[in-house]
């Protein structure tokens, strides 16, 4: 793989363009390719509104003084837009081809086709479905082996995590180089097996339906438990992972709190899953057993400590939560 390969994107919408955006900043050429035909002036406007979303984009982050903002002409001339009659000519030369037509067995299996019609024999093609199973879109193309799935969040030119899911047949160099890929970007990919919902999807939606659960009960306002989600569970796992969250308190807190909840609401959806259950009768607790979901045998555990302190009082900063003590004049 070149330094800084080619990058396109079959699919003109907002994540094709949050992605293009993201290629552009981290200096590769981004090819977006328009996957609907359509009329000159159609194109010409879907042109336009593309290119200025992203330059949009661009300024805002600018603005905001995360970056020199002399510099978005320079990213946006690594930027092209080419109609579906010229695919062939867009993807020549492409290391990496992202996929980001809708969510649509058949607008996906047309994306595909062309993939293989034309893209480079080594290309790579990468998905970003949200919905549908690499396992079920391998199928699809000619070329498995260098099929596998990307999904990004949006918005896709802030948010560093790009959850990789490789399909049975891809080939373990295809995932080493997407995944090396990215990280030059400065993204944080990681790597689940194909399963609905990846991991960010599965955890917000079971958080957020709770949310609104709440609301609906009448157990408090939505402002209130919004309040709830950013000072106290947003703070919190912005700074701890949720299973290292789990080692640090102990496991037994969980297993015990969800065998209350669960009795209280009567309702499975609180019950603790059985590598919980299996945790602590084995004794792994986390922290204070010396291990957990992570091993903690031959670490410095108050260092750790001191360093995740450090961590949270970073992040009172940033919420602009800090306040120095009150003392009283005598």
């Amino acid at each position: 793989m070149n330094a800084r390969p080619a990058i396109a994107c079959i699919g003109a919408g907002r994540m094709g363009r949050g992605i293009a955006h993201s290629v552009a900043y981290a200096g590769h050429r981004a090819v977006l390719i328009d996957a609907k035909s359509r009329s000159e002036e159609d194109f010409a406007r879907l042109s336009h509104e593309a290119l200025a979303e992203i330059k949009g984009g661009l300024a805002s982050v600018a603005a905001l003084g995360g970056f020199d903002a002399a510099v978005i002409p320079a990213i946006m001339d690594r930027i092209t837009i080419w109609r579906l009659a010229d695919l062939a000519e867009g993807l020549a030369g492409c290391e990496i081809v992202f996929e980001a037509v809708p969510e649509v067995l058949d607008a996906k299996r047309d994306a595909f086709a062309l993939f293989d019609a034309h893209a480079d024999d080594d290309a790579i093609l990468a998905s970003t479905t949200s919905t549908i199973l690499s396992t079920e879109l391998a199928g699809l193309t000619k070329h498995p082996e260098n099929f596998l799935n990307a999904h990004w969040l949006n918005p896709a030119f802030l948010m560093p995590l790009v959850e990789l899911s490789p399909a049975d047949e891809t080939d373990k160099r295809t995932l080493d180089r997407l995944r090396s890929l990215l990280e030059g970007m400065g993204k944080v990919p990681i790597v689940c097996k194909a399963s609905p919902g990846y991991i960010v999807p599965r955890i917000q939606a079971l958080a957020m339906n709770e949310a609104a659960r709440l609301v609906e009960e009448g157990v408090a306002s939505a402002e209130d438990v919004d309040k709830a989600v950013t000072y106290g569970f947003g703070l919190r796992f912005g700074v701890l992972g949720l299973l290292e969250f789990i080692d640090w308190g102990g496991g037994d807190i969980l297993y015990y709190a969800s065998n209350y909840l669960r009795d209280a609401f009567d309702d499975d959806r609180f019950k603790a899953p059985d590598v919980i259950s299996q945790n602590m009768k084995e004794g792994r607790i986390g922290l204070k057993t010396g291990s957990g979901f992570f091993d903690y045998s031959d670490m410095d555990v108050d260092a750790y400590r001191q360093r995740r302190m450090a961590d949270f009082l970073r992040a009172l900063n940033a919420a602009g939560m800090t306040r120095g003590p009150v003392i009283d004049k005598q």
